[in-house]
């Protein structure tokens, strides 16, 4: 498919008036941005408050192949229409190819977090922009630029999250010792305590849960654990409802007054004190890889 490029030039306040398509065979025809019938006009577009001399570029290119596709400036006006995008950097070499419901909103964005890999753009807009439509129009440009180069793009390899906006990963759940407050424990508390410590590497006992702590010493030790990367359990000692009876049994099971309570390898480390000190000395690292 063709494609073009339609630029709006407003030195100061300018109206632009109709532009006619009467061919069948417009290249504009089929453009989502526009929407344009086979014969039709674009209507007026008025531009205010313009400083004098400043012109405006509004790239608008159909869906076609890559290689095909014009490459323009990143400082170019793109539609907030769906469709796919690759951005390339300043010596011309592709860095990734995104796919987006609003192109100049992704691009702007682009701007701002990755400047530096920010030179040029080909955008291809996709008419009837369902999920399976934008896939697929991705899927072309991607398949074209490696059977091209026989690599994938930078920012398209598995595991690359400069480009794409990672959703922050789900904490794990906080351990209950009872399904409910109205469970009847078969064994003594001390002794699933004790189970619990010692088959799991690491476990912090915390007043709230570590995705909302409800003291400062435990929002500490969650922060501390957390930036170490190490895989930990947490117990919320204020869970009556699930945890009845812990932390007067767990204060006499660990001879340890206050919370929180972190355990490595079955042995009790200490509380926030002793946490913040063995971090700031850089001896956390080694006593979890024991």
């Amino acid at each position: 498919m063709a494609s073009m490029k339609l630029i709006i030039s407003a030195p100061h306040t300018t109206t632009i008036n109709t532009l006619s398509t009467t061919s069948n065979k417009s290249p504009i025809k089929n453009l989502s941005f526009f929407s344009f019938p086979s014969s039709t006009a674009l209507k007026s577009i008025h531009t205010t408050k313009t400083p004098p001399r400043r012109f405006l570029n509004l790239i608008v290119s159909a869906l076609g192949k890559l290689s095909d596709t014009e490459l323009v400036p990143v400082s170019s006006l793109f539609p907030s229409a769906a469709g796919v995008y690759a951005v390339y950097d300043n010596n011309s070499d592709l860095q990734f190819v995104g796919l987006s419901r609003n192109i100049q909103s992704s691009i702007l964005n682009h701007r701002k977090t990755v400047p530096e890999l920010c030179g040029s753009i080909k955008v291809g807009l996709v008419d009837n922009p369902d999920r399976s439509s934008l896939t697929d129009a991705w899927k072309s440009w991607m398949e074209e630029y490696i059977e091209a180069t026989g690599k994938v793009p930078p920012g398209n390899e598995s595991g690359n999250t400069t480009w794409v906006r990672q959703a922050p990963p789900k904490k794990k759940a906080d351990l209950r010792i009872t399904p409910g407050r109205n469970t009847q424990l078969t064994v003594p508390l001390e002794e699933l305590i004790d189970r619990m410590v010692k088959e799991n590497k690491v476990v912090a006992f915390i007043k709230g849960s570590r995705s909302a702590p409800q003291c400062g010493f435990s929002q500490r030790v969650v922060g501390i654990l957390d930036s170490e990367g190490v895989d930990y359990e947490s117990v919320d000692v204020l869970d009556e409802e699930h945890n009845g009876g812990l932390r007067e049994t767990l204060k006499r099971y660990s001879n340890w007054p206050t919370f929180p309570q972190v355990f490595v390898n079955g042995e009790l480390v200490g509380g926030c004190d002793i946490l913040s000190s063995m971090h700031e000395k850089g001896e956390l690292a080694g006593l979890f890889k024991q």
